[in-house]
């Protein structure tokens, strides 16, 4: 990053999908956090947060949830305030599981998926799951302290076929 430029300060992830067809169990995709220390970016998570929770200091939180996909436009939102973050955190991962109440459902099965990353009226990233559509779970984007710089977003598109238990701990590994 040039001087000039001071990195990412706080983005809003937003997720969409459409409602499973009439009659079937619903879609129920869920957006989720790993908050990660500098002393290990890769270990496990220091915490996470998704549905039913918020970061401990407020700076990561879920303030959309949606069950079934049914509205316009995104359905889920989750903030991040980084430049509120403590020193302690190096990296952030964001992703996105899918619940399997009904039975295995994946990216593929799930009628226009799409994630939105912005800060601010710009638009950082936009993925549609294509590129995992064999997964029930995939990372979206990661986020890096970048030292005096702030925090430098790295698109992170990273499926796995796993349930939402087990993502949490999967999702922030380092991959080969």
């Amino acid at each position: 990053m040039s001087g000039l430029n001071k990195g990412v300060g706080k983005a809003e992830v937003t997720l969409k999908w459409d409602p499973s067809p009439m009659g079937t169990p619903a879609h129920d995709l869920d957006l989720v956090a790993g908050v990660y220390t500098a002393d290990a970016p890769y270990g496990p998570p220091a915490y996470l947060v998704h549905f039913d929770s918020r970061s401990p200091d407020g700076t990561i939180t879920l303030h959309r949830d949606s069950r079934t996909g049914q509205g316009f436009g995104y359905d889920e939102a989750m903030t991040l305030e980084l430049t509120r973050l403590a020193p302690l955190y190096a990296r952030v991962v964001v992703g996105v599981a899918i619940q399997q109440g009904g039975g295995r459902l994946t990216f593929g099965q799930v009628a226009h998926t799409g994630v939105l990353v912005r800060e601010g009226y710009s638009d950082l990233l936009e993925d549609d799951f294509a590129a995992v559509a064999d997964a029930t779970a995939a990372t979206v984007v990661e986020f890096i302290r970048d030292g005096a710089e702030g925090w430098t977003l790295r698109p992170l598109s990273v499926g796995f076929d796993t349930d939402p238990r087990d993502f949490g701990a999967l999702m922030g590994a380092r991959r080969p």
